[in-house]
């Protein structure tokens, strides 16, 4: 019996920002994605200069938020 397996597909951000209910991620590809803040309680309810202190990790594959202790994976964004 043969099973394919197909390999995951490795997703990096570059930038993030917000607006007034969404999170917005640009991808290393060009594409951009965006999610209710809604999802997040702790960046929803971050103050303005905590939700863009951020840095990307693992060569963009995740976020982190120092002030608000958050961590968000990338691909998650794409399972959404």
């Amino acid at each position: 019996m043969s099973t394919l397996t197909r390999k995951p597909e490795t997703v990096s951000a570059t930038t993030v920002w917000f607006d007034d209910s969404k999170l917005y991620v640009r991808l290393a590809d060009g594409r951009e994605v965006g999610v209710p803040i809604d999802w997040y309680p702790r960046l929803r309810d971050a103050s303005e200069e905590a939700r863009n202190n951020w840095r990307l990790i693992g060569r963009g594959q995740g976020i982190h938020w120092e002030d608000v202790d958050e961590d968000l994976l990338v691909a998650g964004f794409l399972k959404a």
